[in-house]
């Protein structure tokens, strides 16, 4: 077991499985894509154990509070995760990460878009250490967002040479 999810088992936290396309939907584009030494990470919402989208479902600041979206941003984290095991075999070979944009599906008048993508960058950083796991980032609101979901991040890591 390598060191990543040894560190995912001692914080009681699993890779749920790929996400569940809701009815209809087609997304032609792989989750994970690596070029040379870098690993871009396409854009990913918050899913629960069985790949299903995690509930609640809406805008941050009138449907899905701020706390929720904090925990939204979290599952997210871990749906990333999941993707990049399946893609690279082993998340050791995650040297760094190197770049995060969050997006936050926004009510009218929210503006703690930091807050809630914090929710991503402390499992990161709790999982990967503070060195490998620190990252430049953005966290923005967005009008809408793919199926109604809270949170949606995208991102890049380095990859061990």
């Amino acid at each position: 077991m390598s060191r990543i999810e040894q560190r995912l088992a001692q914080l009681n936290l699993a890779l749920p499985a790929p996400l569940q396309l809701p009815p209809g939907a087609v997304l032609p584009f792989p989750w994970v894509r690596v070029a040379g030494s870098r690993v871009l990470i396409s854009g990913h919402g918050p899913t629960n154990a069985d790949g299903s989208l995690a509930q609640p479902l809406g805008k941050v600041g009138r449907e899905v509070t701020q706390e929720q979206a904090y925990i939204a941003a979290r599952l997210t984290g871990l749906a990333i995760l999941g993707s990049l095991k399946r893609a690279l075999g082993d998340l050791d070979r995650i040297a760094a990460w190197t770049r995060v944009f969050g997006m936050v599906n926004s009510a009218p008048g929210f503006n703690r878009q930091p807050a809630v993508i914090n929710g991503f960058t402390d499992l990161i950083v709790e999982v990967f250490g503070a060195d490998r796991g620190a990252h430049a980032r953005s966290a923005v609101g967005m009008a809408e967002l793919p199926f109604d979901i809270p949170v949606e991040i995208e991102g890049e890591a380095e990859l061990r040479p």
